[in-house]
């Protein structure tokens, strides 16, 4: 029998479930694709029942609990924070206060996890031990990394008190070399514009980084001269007086709007230059911040590979500059670099103590299966839902699947994709994929408005052979989990006179022969795709280019906007037919929106569902 163990993340954002078998992932998932409530912070009950049932076992069969940040600590920092900004913070502080204190409370977290498996009924749960929010991180980027010692750098918003940290991997052991500490945080930087731009904390970082091409970096000396001091070697300090989240639930306030012209920008406002120019801004100030934090790592522990944690480990674009600058051979983020990647990290932090080894280190490839660690459902379990239903479909063989979407896509056709095992993190990997063809012009804005009904100026991602990548992509190396945003090559790109084009305009000019997924600085947020990894995805990929001589495909997640991305067939189902989707291949099965009945529902679905 192999050592289990189980690993939570939960109660703040993103809770999810890991479990790991002598160190490798197994099973892990985060608890919003069960519950449907996007970003869900509720304890990952349905998230470690499947992880139990992928696993075939009970907690009988599980040796230990990890929880991926220790609650008495953070409790200390909670209560310094609301001495040190008193008594302004006396509001928060009344309010969040008996949260902390009570017998059950946060500060007893690991008790309340024990109580809540518990009441799963499935079997004696072990104790459950506590690791720190940043070894978590660590943990999650270095052992199932494919690197035999590596520097490990983790940056977020904070954990207990960690907002930076520096590790360095060696085997199957961590040490950590530096530490930031709160309230000093480029995660807190970052989000506090997310806020002042008009959106949701935690949960549109990635929309501003879109937003940034748009804009032009004006405030960055102003960024860096009131808001952020930043020394050579990446340490920083921020001015904490400008900032509101120290003395209550918001981010900004008065001084940001004293030195930014004028108010926080209103949810769902109209986007206007200042918008643009403050996204520009903070993304240059916190590549600046991260390419010098790169190099003290490569300073500091003399290794030629990295790996990346923690929530702006998900700035793409960052990573990108960190890959093209060329401080390391090689760069690895780990696919739920969040605060769900903490369950796993915890996870394989304490296997590794219990005497795991890291076996797939060697052979070339990381341990992540490609990040599909969630359910998966079977072709019968599929038939007798359309079946059951009366859903129209026609079952294919694999290669006759692949042919007709490869065809249907060709013909501009928008294709649900829903194969094998859901993606572990927050990106689509071709196994709960909504996709297109990347060489459309009106691709872009067609997905946006009336597939995902979100912001037209989000872009989109490229899904890309692995074996063409460097045809199309300016990639240094590969990038299986979509988080490195790359120049398309040069090959590729059309000249675009652009005299006087601004703002959302810059949307209308096409740049390169596959517009749908170049953003407006010709860069893209590329997936690479082997066919190790992911066969079905590949086999389409390559049937594809085979119909077309392209081997790209825009993909975007198979969710429409403020959802999270769908896990069962019935789901998926439900968003085909919410959405002009053209085509769904759901396992062997291939349903045309055509052929299927008049989908009605009694209230507005688009109410239900809050924006993200």
């Amino acid at each position: 029998m192999s050592d289990l163990v189980l690993g939570i993340s939960a109660f703040y954002h993103d809770s999810a479930a890991a479990l790991v078998a002598d160190g490798v992932p197994v099973a892990a998932a985060q608890e919003e694709r069960f519950t449907r409530r996007r970003h869900d912070a509720a304890f990952p009950s349905r998230a470690v029942e499947y992880c139990l049932e992928e696993a075939g076992v009970s907690f009988d069969d599980v040796s230990a609990v990890a929880y991926y940040e220790d609650p008495r600590l953070k409790f200390r920092r909670v209560m310094a924070t609301f001495a040190g900004a008193a008594p302004t913070a006396f509001p928060f502080f009344r309010d969040a206060f008996p949260s902390w204190l009570s017998r059950h409370g946060k500060r007893h977290t690991d008790r309340t996890v024990r109580r809540e498996l518990q009441r799963l009924g499935r079997g004696r749960v072990p104790e459950v031990s506590v690791r720190r929010h940043h070894e978590s991180h660590a943990a999650s980027a270095f052992f199932p990394s494919p690197y035999a010692s590596a520097a490990v750098l983790c940056v977020d918003g904070v954990g207990e008190w960690a907002t930076t940290t520096l590790w360095h991997g060696r085997g199957t052991e961590l040490t950590a070399l530096a530490e930031l500490r709160f309230p000093h945080s480029l995660g807190m930087l970052y989000s506090a514009f997310t806020y002042f731009c008009g959106f949701k904390v935690d949960s549109g970082e990635y929309k501003l980084m879109g937003l940034a091409p748009y804009g032009r970096p004006r405030y960055a000396d102003l960024i860096r001269d009131t808001l952020i001091d930043i020394k050579p070697d990446g340490t920083f300090r921020l001015d904490v007086r400008r900032f509101e989240y120290l003395r209550g639930q918001t981010m900004t306030g008065s001084a940001f709007e004293k030195l930014f012209g004028g108010p926080r920008r209103h949810p769902e406002g109209e986007l206007t230059e200042r918008e643009f120019d403050l996204a520009a801004s903070v993304q240059q100030v916190t590549e600046e911040v991260m390419l010098r934090l790169a190099r003290t790592a490569r300073d500091r522990t003399g290794e030629s590979t990295l790996c990346l944690a923690g929530g702006v480990a998900l700035n793409c674009v960052a990573n990108g500059k960190i890959i093209d600058a060329g401080i390391f051979d090689e760069v690895w983020v780990q696919p739920a670099a969040g605060d769900a990647g903490g369950a796993l990290g915890a996870a394989q932090a304490v296997a590794m103590e219990r005497g795991a080894a890291r076996g797939h280190v060697g052979t070339g490839h990381d341990a992540m299966s490609g990040s599909l660690l969630g359910p998966a459902y079977d072709d019968d379990t599929i038939g007798a839902y359309l079946t059951a239903n009366g859903i129209p479909h026609r079952r294919l063989s694999d290669d006759e699947l692949v042919a007709q979407v490869a065809e249907g896509l060709a013909e501009g056709k928008i294709v649900g994709w829903f194969q094998g095992r859901m993606e572990f993190g927050p990106r689509a990997l071709g196994a709960r994929s909504i996709l297109g063809d990347p060489r459309d012009p009106r691709m872009q804005s067609a997905m946006n408005l009336k597939i995902k009904f979100r912001e037209s100026f989000r872009p989109f991602a490229p899904a890309v052979l692995a074996e063409d990548a460097k045809d199309y992509f300016d990639l240094r190396q590969e990038s299986p989990y979509m988080l490195v945003v790359a120049r398309v090559a040069a090959a590729q790109q059309l000249e675009t006179p652009e005299s006087g084009v601004t703002g959302l305009d810059l949307l209308r000019v096409r740049r390169s022969t596959i517009p749908a997924v170049t953003h407006v600085d010709q860069s893209a947020r590329v997936q690479t795709v082997d066919g190790r990894s992911n066969p079905p995805y590949h086999r389409l990929l390559t049937a594809f280019k085979a119909r077309t001589g392209c081997p790209v495909l825009v993909n975007t997640s198979f969710n429409v906007r403020g959802e999270p991305i769908v896990r069962t067939p019935e789901e998926a189902y439900v968003c085909f037919m919410r959405t002009d989707i053209d085509m769904l291949a759901i396992g062997r099965f291939l349903l045309e929106k055509s052929e299927q009945p008049a989908w009605s529902e009694q209230s507005d679905w688009r109410t239900e569902i809050p924006l993200d």
